[in-house]
């Protein structure tokens, strides 16, 4: 008798602690989602910072190019003002916050054709240095994305894999959604000289 209660013991101390460990994995988890999470965000603001700078650049060399301007200001306007929190990152969410951050970028790129027209813009030395600044947070942006899609991924693996599953579902975690191609992308660019 006293050896059957060592054994249920044993097994319930075994249980538990794979409870805990399962429970403290997954909150590590969803941790390093929400850090992904932000670094993606503060790299959309390092690029929303660098806007005005480049507007008011390019404004001096270019002053009849308003509806350029305006598009980029109104775009930069729209995606500062859309904030998703990390506990409410629903794929719908998440793909409106990347509509509205893939209109800036499309406001930025014809920011950047107009520039073409203006070789003397083109070779300021403040020009150079927010382009090649904008260039590096473009790729920045991308590097944080997929960082992003790879823990969420890790994340999304865990709480679906027997028996976390069970636990998962016990406490409330949740799947998250990825970055994805936006529509489109899989065409390349026409390029017409």
């Amino acid at each position: 008798m006293k050896k059957t209660w060592i054994i249920v013991i044993v097994i319930l101390v075994v249980l538990i602690g794979y409870s805990v460990s399962s429970y403290n994995s997954m909150v590590a988890q969803e941790e390093e989602v929400g850090t992904a999470w932000s670094n993606v965000e503060n790299q959309y603001q390092r690029r929303s910072d660098l806007i005005p700078n480049l507007v008011s650049t390019v404004k001096g060399y270019a002053a009849h190019e308003k509806e350029t301007f305006d598009a980029v200001v109104s775009a930069r306007a729209k995606a500062t003002q859309m904030s998703v929190d990390i506990d409410d990152l629903t794929p719908e969410k998440l793909a409106a916050y990347q509509r509205a951050q893939g209109e800036i970028g499309s406001a930025l790129g014809r920011l950047l054709a107009v520039t073409e027209n203006y070789p003397e813009l083109k070779a300021n030395e403040n020009f150079q240095t927010l382009q090649a600044q904008l260039e590096g947070t473009e790729n920045r942006i991308s590097v944080e994305r997929r960082k992003f899609n790879e823990t969420a991924r890790k994340f999304n693996t865990t709480i679906r894999r027997f028996p976390k599953n069970i636990f998962a579902s016990m406490f409330g975690f949740e799947k998250r959604p990825y970055f994805e191609a936006e529509e489109g992308s899989e065409k390349a660019p026409e390029v017409k000289f």
